[in-house]
C-alpha cells in the first residue's frame, strides 16, 4: 500500500554552491540560449518542484515539454544534465572532509580500545590496499566534460580563500561563469566509440593528474598521524588493457601500450620532480659539509659545469636526472620531453634509482634533520617511487575459464598428449595438468598451426613475461579467472603461465603470476571454499602460496546479482568470503580478498567506509583491492581533494576491519546468520520467480527499458552482452542494472527484499538485526537508497512501452506491488517514518534531483516511441542518448 503522504517532509536546505552554480547555468542558457529556451525550461522546470513539493497535480509539468521542439528538446536536455553536474560538484565539495573515519580518527579509536600506533604500523608494513581501475563502461560523461568541471571546481576553491583572481590574473567569478558557458558548448556524446587505447589514456589522465602529485602527500599525512614511516601499503591497480574477459579488442598489443605508457608517466613524473629538486637543493660546499656518498654521486655526474662546482647535490641530481633519462628511453623507447645534457646509465629498477635519492635524503638528515629530508619536495618522490615504481599500477590480466579450457585443449591435442581434453572430467583434468606443469617440456611447437584464439593468448602471456623482463615483477602480479569454477580452471593458467616461462617447475615451483579465481553466481560463491580448500591440497600449489604468504580470491557482486537478487547476493558474498578464512587458516595463507564491484546498489555500489567494516571479521587481513569504474572514478578520484579523502577513508576502514574488535557477539552473529539465511532463501525465490520464471519477462525488459538505446551508446570498448543472445544470463551485469535505472525501476537493488522482510515472522529480531548488526545496517541503507531513487510512477509509463497489453499488466504489477511490499517492511525494520528519514543529508540531495530527472524520464518515453515507431531523425536517436547521459548524470550511480 502507498504510505500515507500526509506527514509534512522537512524543506529542502539548499547548499549554497548549487544555488549559485545553478543561476550561473541560468545566466548562460539565457545568454547563449536565448531567451525563449531559457522561460520554457524555468517554466518546466519550476513546475516540476511545484510537483514534487505537492504545489502541483501530478500532469501539471506534461504542458511545458509538449511545447518543446525538437531542438529545443536537445538543449533543454543539455541544460538539466549540467544542472545535475554542477549539483554534483557541490555536493562533492561539501561531502571533501566530512566523510565518515578519517585515518586519524580511525587510529583514536583503535587507542581507546588498547591497540597502538606501534601495532598499527606493524599491521600497515605486511599490507595492500589496492583500487583497481576499470574500463567497465558506465561513465557516459566525455572526458572533455569532465575537464571543465574539475576546472570549475579549482575555481571555486579559490573563491573559497576569497581570491578575486588566478594566478594568471584572471577574475576568479568571470572563470567560473566561462567555463559554464564552454560546458554548454561543449559536446556531451561521443561521435566515435572508444577504442581500448582512448581507455588507457583516460585512466592515466587520472594517475598523471591526481594520484601521482597527491598520493605522496597523503603518505606525509599518514605518517604524522602514525609517528613512523611504514611502507606503502596503498598502491594503485587496473585491468584496463589486460582484461579480456568478453573483449576482442583486448590483446598483446593493448597491454604491451598500458605497460608503455604508465612507464612513459610515471618517468616522465619523476623527471619533472628531479628537474625541480635540482633548482630547490642549491647547498653550496662553502657554506656546508658534503658527504662522501653525495660527493660521489656528484663525481661521477658527469656534469662538470663551473657554475656548479660547488654545488654536489645539484651535481648529483644531474646525474641522477641522467640515469632516468636513459632509463625512459630504454623502457619507453624514446626519449624523455627534456633530455639530459650528460649521459648516463640507466637504472637496473626502481629500487636502484630509489637508493640514490635515499643517499640525499640521509646527507641533508644529518645536516639539517628532518626538516630538510623527509618532508618537502624529495620526501614526497621517494614515496612516490617507492609506491609507483616504474609501472605506475599493477596491471591485472583476465580471462574468461571457458577460453582458457579451449586453448589448454588445443595445445594438449596438438602436442599429443590428449585428443579430448574437454571430456575429461575434473579428477582427470587435474592428473593431467599437474603432470604436465611438473614437466619443464613446453606444450606449444613451432611447427603447429594454431586456431586465432590460442595464438591470441599466448601472445598475451609472452607479452606479459617481456614486460617482467622490461619493467620488472610488480607490473603484472595477479592472473583472473571470470566464471572459475574448479582447480583445474585455475592449473590452466598455470599451464599458459609456464609457456612463456612464468610458471617454473621445481621443488618448490615458481610462479611469476598469482592465479586468482573470480567466483561470481551464486553457485560459484557457494562452492568457493571447496575450490579453494582443493586447491591448497595440492603439494605445489601449498609451496607456492607458502612463498608468497598470501593468496587472492576475487568476489563478484555484478553477476551474483543479477544471478540471485540484491540480498542473496549480499549475504552470500558475506558467507563466502567467513567461509574462506578458515580454508586459508588451515593453509597457513594470508587471504586477499579482491571485491569485484561497480557504483550501483546493484553492482555491490554504496558507502566504501561502510562495506569494508562491515567486512566479516578475520577477512580482511591488512589486504584488500577493490575495482573502481566508469562514474565511480570521476565522482571519487575526479579532484585531488576528493581523492584524498576517498583513499584516506579507504585506509581508515581497511585498519578498522583488521585491527578492530568486532562488535556483534558470536551468540547474536550465530543468531542473526540463521535468520539470514531464511531471508536469503525467500527473496532468491522471489527474485528468480520473476526474473527466471516468468514467461516473457525477457521480452517486457527489453521493451520497458532503453537496453537496446544503451547499446548503442559509445562509452567502452566491450561489447553489451557476452555471447549473442537475448538472454538475460548472457547480458552483461552493467547494461541491466544501468536500463532498470534508467527506467526509474532499480530493481536489481531491491526485487525480492521486500517478500522475504515481510513474510519473516519475528520482527522484533528483524529490527534488532538492523539496528545492531553492520551487515544488515549497511545492506538495508544501499537499498534504501535504491528506493528512494526509484519512481514507480515512472517506471509505470516505461512500462507501458511494452507491446503486449497483457504481458505489460502482469508483470508491471507484480513489480509495482513488490516495491511497495519491499519500501513498507524496511520502514517497519528500521522503524521510520519514511525514507531516509534517518539520513537527512542523503534525502536533501535526492529530493534536490528527482524534479530535474522526472521531465527527462518523460521525454526520453516521448523519443522512445518515436523512435521505435519508426521516424529516423536524427534528432530523435540523439535526444535519447543525451537523456540517457544527464538521467544517469542525476542519478549518480546508475551503472
Amino acid at each position: 500500500m502507498p504510505p500515507d503522504t500526509g506527514s509534512p517532509r522537512p524543506a529542502i536546505s539548499q547548499n549554497p554552491d548549487i544555488r549559485y552554480l545553478g543561476k550561473l547555468l541560468g545566466d548562460v542558457i539565457r545568454a547563449y540560449g536565448g531567451d525563449k529556451l531559457f522561460r520554457r525550461t524555468e517554466y518546466i522546470r519550476a513546475a516540476s518542484v511545484d510537483r514534487h513539493r505537492g504545489v502541483a497535480g501530478s500532469d501539471a509539468i506534461d504542458p511545458g515539454l509538449d511545447a518543446l521542439t525538437l531542438d529545443e528538446t536537445l538543449a533543454f536536455v543539455r541544460g538539466f544534465m549540467l544542472f545535475s553536474m554542477l549539483a554534483n560538484l557541490a555536493e562533492d565539495r561539501q561531502d571533501v572532509g566530512a566523510e565518515e573515519g578519517g585515518f586519524a580518527d580511525a587510529l583514536a579509536a583503535l587507542e581507546a580500545d588498547g591497540i597502538s600506533r606501534a601495532d598499527v604500523v606493524e599491521m600497515l608494513n605486511r599490507a595492500l590496499i589496492v583500487p583497481v581501475l576499470t574500463a567497465h563502461p558506465t561513465e557516459v560523461r566525455r572526458k572533455s566534460m569532465i575537464d571543465h568541471k574539475n576546472r570549475i571546481a579549482d575555481l571555486m576553491r579559490m573563491r573559497d580563500a576569497g581570491r578575486a583572481r588566478t594566478p594568471e590574473g584572471d577574475d576568479v567569478e568571470a572563470s567560473i561563469m566561462r567555463q559554464i558557458a564552454l560546458l554548454w558548448q561543449t559536446r556531451t556524446l561521443r561521435r566515435d566509440k572508444l577504442v581500448v587505447a582512448d581507455e588507457i589514456e583516460n585512466a592515466l589522465s587520472y594517475l598523471r593528474e591526481i594520484f601521482l602529485p597527491m598520493l605522496p602527500g597523503l603518505y606525509n599525512r599518514w605518517e604524522e598521524a602514525l609517528g613512523d614511516r611504514p611502507a606503502s601499503f596503498l598502491r594503485l591497480g587496473s585491468w584496463i588493457g589486460g582484461d579480456r574477459d568478453g573483449n576482442p579488442f583486448v590483446n598483446a598489443e593493448t597491454l604491451r601500450h598500458a605497460l608503455a605508457r604508465s612507464a612513459e608517466t610515471a618517468i616522465s613524473f619523476y623527471l619533472n620532480a628531479l628537474h625541480s629538486l635540482g633548482a630547490e637543493l642549491s647547498i653550496s660546499t662553502e657554506l656546508s659539509d658534503v658527504d662522501p656518498a653525495v660527493q660521489a654521486l656528484a663525481d661521477a655526474s658527469g656534469d662538470e659545469a663551473p657554475s656548479r662546482a660547488d654545488e654536489p647535490y645539484r651535481r648529483a641530481i644531474i646525474g641522477i636526472y641522467a640515469r632516468l633519462a636513459a632509463t625512459h628511453e630504454e623502457l619507453v623507447g624514446k626519449a624523455p620531453a627534456r633530455p639530459s645534457h650528460v649521459p648516463g646509465k640507466a637504472y637496473a629498477d626502481p629500487t636502484e634509482f630509489c637508493d640514490d635519492l635515499r643517499t640525499l635524503a640521509r646527507a641533508l638528515t644529518a645536516k639539517g634533520g628532518e626538516t630538510l629530508a623527509s618532508s618537502g619536495a624529495l620526501g614526497r618522490l621517494i614515496r612516490a617511487v617507492r609506491t609507483f615504481g616504474f609501472h605506475l599500477a599493477t596491471l591485472d590480466m583476465r580471462q574468461n575459464s571457458a577460453v582458457h579450457e579451449r586453448v589448454v585443449g588445443e595445445l594438449l591435442a596438438k602436442a599429443g598428449v590428449t585428443e579430448d581434453y574437454a571430456t575429461l572430467g575434473e579428477d582427470e583434468r587435474v592428473a593431467l595438468l599437474r603432470e604436465e606443469l611438473a614437466s619443464p617440456r613446453p606444450l606449444h611447437t613451432a611447427w603447429a598451426d594454431y586456431s586465432d584464439e590460442t595464438a591470441s593468448e599466448l601472445a598475451i602471456v609472452e607479452a606479459a613475461a617481456a614486460a617482467h623482463r622490461r619493467y620488472g615483477p610488480d607490473c603484472i602480479t595477479n592472473y583472473v579467472v571470470s566464471m572459475a569454477e574448479s582447480v583445474s580452471d585455475l592449473l590452466e593458467v598455470h599451464i599458459l603461465l609456464k609457456e612463456a616461462g612464468l610458471y617454473r617447475p621445481g621443488d618448490p615451483p615458481e610462479a611469476a603470476i598469482m592465479a586468482v579465481p573470480l567466483f561470481e553466481t551464486i553457485g560459484d560463491l557457494d562452492n568457493a571454499p571447496g575450490v579453494m580448500r582443493a586447491w591448497f591440497g595440492l603439494p605445489e600449489i601449498a609451496a607456492l602460496a607458502t612463498a608468497r604468504g598470501h593468496q587472492e580470491v576475487m568476489i563478484g557482486y555484478s553477476d551474483s546479482n543479477k544471478d540471485g537478487g540484491y540480498l542473496t547476493s549480499t549475504w552470500v558474498l558475506n558467507r563466502a568470503s567467513e567461509a574462506l578464512a578458515p580454508v586459508f587458516a588451515d593453509a597457513g595463507t594470508t587471504m586477499q580478498l579482491f571485491h569485484g564491484h561497480g557504483g550501483s546498489v546493484g553492482r555491490g555500489g554504496g558507502s566504501a567506509f561502510d562495506a569494508i567494516r562491515g567486512q566479516p571479521a578475520g577477512t580482511v587481513n591488512g589486504r584488500i583491492r577493490i575495482t573502481e569504474q566508469g562514474e565511480v572514478i570521476a565522482a571519487k578520484y575526479g579532484t585531488r581533494d576528493a581523492a584524498r579523502a576517498n583513499l584516506d577513508t579507504m585506509a581508515a576502514a581497511t585498519v578498522l576491519a583488521t585491527m578492530e574488535p568486532e562488535g556483534v557477539s558470536p551468540q547474536d552473529r550465530a543468531r542473526f546468520a540463521e535468520a539470514m539465511d531464511m531471508l536469503s532463501a525467500d527473496a532468491f525465490a522471489a527474485y528468480r520467480g520473476l526474473v527466471y520464471e516468468t514467461d516473457g519477462f525477457t521480452t517486457f525488459f527489453r521493451q520497458a527499458t532503453p537496453i537496446a538505446e544503451i547499446a548503442g551508446l559509445k562509452i567502452g570498448s566491450r561489447p553489451a552482452s557476452r555471447k549473442k543472445s537475448d538472454a538475460i544470463e548472457d547480458l552483461r551485469a552493467i547494461p541491466w542494472v544501468f536500463s532498470w535505472s534508467q527506467a526509474r525501476v532499480m530493481l536489481p537493488g531491491w526485487y525480492g527484499v521486500g517478500q522475504a522482510l515481510h513474510g519473516f515472522d519475528d520482527k522484533g529480531l528483524l529490527r534488532e538485526m538492523a539496528l545492531q548488526w553492520p551487515f544488515l545496517k549497511n545492506a538495508l541503507g544501499n537499498m534504501e537508497m535504491v528506493l528512494a531513487k526509484s519512481d514507480i510512477g515512472i517506471a509505470e509509463r516505461y512500462a507501458g512501452l511494452v507491446e503486449d497489453e497483457d504481458l505489460r499488466t502482469a508483470i508491471f504489477g507484480r513489480i509495482r506491488d513488490g516495491w511497495w511490499t519491499t519500501h513498507d517492511a524496511l520502514l517497519n525494520a528500521t522503524r521510520q517514518t519514511r525514507l531516509l528519514e534517518k539520513t537527512p543529508r542523503l534525502d536533501t540531495s535526492i529530493r534536490l534531483r528527482l524534479p530535474y530527472i522526472e521531465p527527462l524520464n518523460l521525454l526520453q518515453i516521448e523519443l522512445m516511441k518515436r523512435h521505435r515507431a519508426g521516424e529516423d531523425d536524427p534528432r530523435i536517436a540523439e535526444g535519447i542518448q543525451l537523456s540517457i547521459n544527464a538521467i544517469a548524470t542525476a542519478l549518480r550511480n546508475s551503472g
